[in-house]
């Protein structure tokens, strides 16, 4: 199942397979919930004494996560590492995981249908509906990463967040990165930059991938998630 997942979102976003669609209406009722689930989340999120165990069983996962990503990317016929690359590239390359970069967040719904024109990878143009704005903090940073879906779809389970931030072309892939997360009825989410990942055209040139617009450059480093591979058109 997790292969299936880590390959069906990765490939969604990589050759523009039609995606999501209308929002959902967010009553007065739900916003005041979430917002009430976000104040509890941020102080949660904020205690030091988190238990050591629940730290070190989600690390393990992510770590075992990120070994079956490659053991699809090694062996999958659809692979988006060509074949005279995988004992290259592979394992691919990630930051320590880090809790620090695994953040609540409330999500503002986007006024209306709000559609935007996202270049892409090749100069082609995605079309891309604003599903609302994710507002978090990071590191002591306040900040916000639009969502979105894919304009046009019947599906709206799964939200689409592309960024840059200061390690991109450095660190990180040049073109950003990609986080995906399941939709809240709530409005509340949990942020995990661990699971940050880059798009497929970071390994390969066959790719059009979306190029994150403005409003999602980050103005600080986000030192976690997938890393510049060791080589391909991103390294």
């Amino acid at each position: 199942m997790l292969l299936t997942r880590v390959l069906h979102d990765c490939r969604s976003r990589a050759r523009g397979n039609p995606g999501h669609g209308p929002l959902p209406a967010f009553r007065g009722a739900t916003r005041l919930l979430g917002l009430v689930l976000a104040l509890a989340l941020m102080a949660a999120a904020a205690c030091s004494n988190a238990p050591a165990d629940d730290t070190a069983a989600w690390a393990k996962q992510l770590e075992a996560d990120r070994a079956a990503k490659d053991a699809a990317f090694r062996s999958d016929p659809q692979s988006p590492v060509p074949v005279n690359l995988r004992n290259v590239i592979l394992p691919l390359q990630y930051y320590p995981p880090n809790p620090a970069y695994r953040v609540p967040a409330e999500l503002v719904p986007a006024p209306g249908n709000t559609v935007m024109r996202i270049p892409t990878s090749t100069g082609q143009v995605r079309t891309e509906q604003e599903y609302g704005t994710l507002e978090f903090s990071l590191l002591g940073h306040p900040l916000k990463l639009t969502a979105f879906v894919e304009e046009g779809s019947t599906d709206a389970s799964r939200l689409f967040v592309p960024f840059t931030d200061l390690t991109s072309g450095k660190e990180t892939y040049g073109g950003g990165r990609y986080m995906d997360l399941d939709a809240t009825k709530t409005g509340i989410y949990v942020i995990d930059f661990n699971r940050a990942y880059n798009p497929y055209c970071c390994y390969s040139e066959n790719y059009d991938c979306p190029i994150p617009p403005p409003q999602n450059r980050l103005p600080v480093p986000v030192k976690a998630g997938e890393k510049l591979p060791k080589a391909g058109p991103g390294a």
